[in-house]
């Protein structure tokens, strides 16, 4: 089989494609040929060996896929060949063929298409987490989302909107608010021309956010900041820009707010049944309609240093996929 392989950590254009033999099934393992998988930011960290996870090289990169089953391990009990599924093997997903463990497999809506399947897991599970179990969003509160053109920050806006806050969604040019108006935001803050904390102030009335997602980091964090309202929750789900911001620690004090770090990988990790239960109402938000992910940003696996660079440039409007098969 092909697949993408990296190795020597740096940038895509380091990266082969290469053909790899499979390892030996497990007995608890499917294998999945992937129609398509989705790329994530933490990606582009990985290949350049600058994520918490440094996989040793060579490897082949990739965190979720979808795709059709086509062997299954012997105890294997919920899936079968011919069933259409949503995996999260954690690496070696950018392959024509890839095995995953059973517990990491959810099946595939008929309502979703491989490319819509197949980014579907990574970025709206970090986003119902922060906004569930780490926010606790109530109906009726202001979600204020940074990066919101991009893969998580569109899930942000979908699912705050499903959860009944009003969502602001904040960018760097009037092409991917426009976006984010299609996504269902109700409010547009364009950060290179507006004053961020003043925009999000006149747009509360004076309030400030309830609760401020960031996959951003960088000069907007503590700008943002300083709009948050009392007993306001801001979320930190990453660091786009490339810049850790430093944070005046008296104004989580003024504000009575919180801080909170967003990493649902290890949280999926320590505690997999709530994870489930998670997975188990997006996909129940997908089948009556309430969620419908987006796909603008799809690759033909060969372009892989195209796609990546669509990330790392911060140019994509949703979340980036590679098709294959």
């Amino acid at each position: 089989m092909r697949a993408l392989i990296c190795e020597e950590y740096g940038s895509a254009e380091l990266l082969i494609i290469a053909e790899r033999e499979l390892p030996e099934l497990q007995s608890d393992e499917v294998c999945i040929d992937v129609r398509a998988a989705g790329i994530n930011f933490p990606d582009a960290l990985i290949i350049a060996g600058k994520y918490q996870v440094r996989p040793p090289l060579p490897f082949v990169p990739g965190g979720e896929c979808a795709g059709v089953i086509s062997a299954v391990g012997d105890k294997v009990k919920n899936f079968k060949v011919g069933d259409r599924v949503i995996a999260m093997p954690g690496m070696a997903a950018f392959a024509e063929q890839v095995h995953v463990k059973e517990h990491l497999l959810v099946p595939m809506p008929d309502k979703l298409s491989f490319e819509q399947a197949a980014g579907f897991c990574i970025t709206y599970a970090t986003s119902y987490y922060a906004l569930k179990q780490r926010a606790a969003i109530k109906d009726g509160e202001t979600l204020v989302v940074l990066g919101a053109a991009g893969g998580v920050g569109v899930t942000a806006i979908q699912l705050g909107k499903a959860m009944g806050a009003r969502v602001i969604a904040c960018a760097s040019t009037d092409e991917k608010l426009e976006f984010c108006k299609r996504a269902g935001a109700d409010e547009l803050i364009n950060y290179s021309k507006e004053n961020l904390k003043e925009r999000i102030k006149e747009l509360t009335e004076g309030r400030g956010a309830d609760v401020i997602y960031d996959p951003v980091g960088g000069d907007f964090t503590e700008e943002a900041y300083r709009s948050i309202a009392w007993s306001g929750r801001y979320l930190v789900i990453g660091f786009a820009s490339g810049d850790i911001p430093k944070l005046p620690m008296n104004l989580p004090l003024l504000k009575a707010g919180d801080i909170m770090g967003i990493f649902w990988g290890s949280w999926a990790q320590r505690d997999p049944q709530a994870n489930l239960q998670n997975f188990a109402e997006l996909l129940q938000m997908v089948e009556e309609g309430k969620l419908d992910p987006l796909t603008t940003e799809v690759y033909p696996f060969e372009e892989y240093i195209q796609a990546f660079a669509a990330i790392t440039e911060r140019r994509a409007r949703g979340k980036v996929i590679f098709t294959l098969g």
